[in-house]
């Protein structure tokens, strides 16, 4: 009675309250919230999409702020498909766009590459026994807040949609997400073992 269903419909009570924004397409995200997001982890950045390439046009300077970052003390990781997994393959056919998978890959890998020896960065490829459930989700983790794109269908990353979360307690849809990326990470092999998860 206190409270008129027009304030309450507007009001997060449940499990939604861990939604700060949803956009129909990642590509809709403003380039500002990634840019932000990097800039106010202290302590985990977890970067994990089967590609990521779009990251170095999202955030400006990001080396820098990856630098930057691990010199502090933050954790930061890739977690990466394999540019010649079988997942890889089977993506590239099914998106059929000039820019493929493993091309979008190699140009993350060449980006981190051009970092040098950074204390404090980890890259991996995702094992062959979940490329399938990580090319279908990217998670990434900024401390207590991630973004989360969920790959529709024959849609490229870009086109899919994507929530922003922000954790409110160890039960919701973040911590469910993170425990998700958390054990695709545990299994992952070193990017510099490439042929390790080579078909």
């Amino acid at each position: 009675m206190l409270w008129p269903k027009a304030v309450k419909d507007r009001l997060k009570t449940g499990n939604d309250r861990e939604i700060v924004h949803s956009y129909p397409y990642r590509s809709a995200c403003p380039s500002t919230v990634w840019a932000d997001l990097i800039a106010d982890a202290t302590d985990d950045l977890f970067f994990g999409g089967f590609t990521s390439y779009f990251l170095w046009t999202q955030a400006p300077a990001l080396p820098d702020a990856l630098r930057r970052k691990t010199q502090s003390g933050c954790r930061v990781r890739f977690l990466l498909g394999s540019p010649d997994g079988e997942v890889t393959r089977q993506r590239e056919e099914i998106e059929d766009v000039t820019l493929t998978v493993s091309t979008r890959i190699r140009m993350t890998l060449e980006q981190l590459d051009k970092m040098g020896e950074v204390e404090g960065l980890e890259v991996r490829f995702s094992a062959p026994v979940d490329a399938m459930n990580h090319v279908s989700l990217s998670v990434f983790r900024f401390d207590d807040e991630a973004l989360v794109t969920p790959h529709l269908a024959r849609l490229v990353g870009h086109d899919s949609p994507l929530l922003h979360l922000r954790r409110c307690d160890d039960r919701g849809m973040f911590s469910r997400f993170m425990e998700h990326s958390e054990e695709l990470w545990s299994r992952g092999v070193p990017a510099a073992g490439a042929d390790a998860v080579a078909p």
